[in-house]
């Protein structure tokens, strides 16, 4: 089955030195870029991380400091990443809670906006789960027929996702073949940045969902509480979370001035 695709989108992976997300870095990415009409455009990169790569995290996925240590770093890289990204959408299997996140900090830290405003984030994964409930591995082997060889390599678990996915509206019928529609279904709660510390309300709103200010609404709590906005400013929280918290508060004074 080909995907219905009213614009490109990018089915992306990424190899890491661990799994937080305000802290760890890339050391390998790649990127499957599908087009309207079918084509495919694939990139595969390693990434000098600029920190060492611990032990276990190369126990993972096979990539040890010698590997990248000639390598670009994700800096140097990330213009060739932002054009090959920009105006699409986004796949990727459990995306939405690690590689998208992930990815936001490293293009903060090299300089470059990244804004998922207008981009659909297909998460293969929550489909699965929601489905089936299974690894990737067993993912491509229940809907594709196939062992995934080189599994936890970056280029091996991208071009499974975009299988799994195709396979995935060809099983089940009541999945619509719509980019948007696929985001929507792949999401499991609504938030505001990636990590999940500011989400929203049944009104749509934006909540703190930790801390002291649990379940209170941002804009009251930046105006009321003008500390805790540099608190976190200045905390170890990931980029795109200040991001968002500085966009609201933005918002909020445009609000008042008109």
């Amino acid at each position: 089955m080909q995907l219905k695709l009213t614009k490109p989108i990018c089915f992306f992976d990424l190899e890491t030195t661990g799994t937080n997300i305000a802290n760890d870095r890339i050391v390998e990415i790649s990127i499957l870029k599908v087009f309207p009409n079918g084509n495919k455009e694939s990139h595969t990169w390693r990434v000098n991380p600029g920190v060492p790569i611990p032990p276990e995290s190369s126990a993972i996925h096979g990539i040890y400091d010698k590997d990248v240590a000639d390598e670009p770093t994700f800096k140097e890289l990330s213009p060739k990443v932002s054009e090959l990204i920009k105006g699409a959408d986004l796949a990727g299997y459990n995306s939405d809670r690690f590689d998208i996140p992930l990815l936001a900090e490293e293009m903060l830290r090299a300089g470059v906006d990244f804004d998922m405003k207008n981009v659909a984030a297909v998460d293969v994964q929550t489909i699965f789960h929601k489905k089936e409930k299974r690894t990737l591995e067993a993912a491509y082997k229940f809907y594709c027929d196939k062992e995934l060889i080189g599994a936890h390599s970056a280029e091996a678990d991208t071009n499974a996702t975009y299988e799994v996915l195709k396979a995935q509206l060809s099983r089940y019928e009541d999945l619509k073949n719509d980019m948007k529609w696929l985001a929507e279904f792949s999401t499991h709660k609504k938030f505001a940045d990636f990590a999940g510390f500011i989400a929203y309300n049944k009104e749509g709103k934006e909540v703190f969902s930790f801390g002291k200010h649990r379940g209170k609404l941002v804009e009251d709590i930046l105006e009321k509480e003008p500390g805790y906005f540099g608190w976190i400013q200045n905390a170890n929280f990931p980029l795109y979370t200040k991001k968002v918290l500085s966009r609201i508060k933005l918002r909020k004074l445009e609000e008042k001035l008109n």
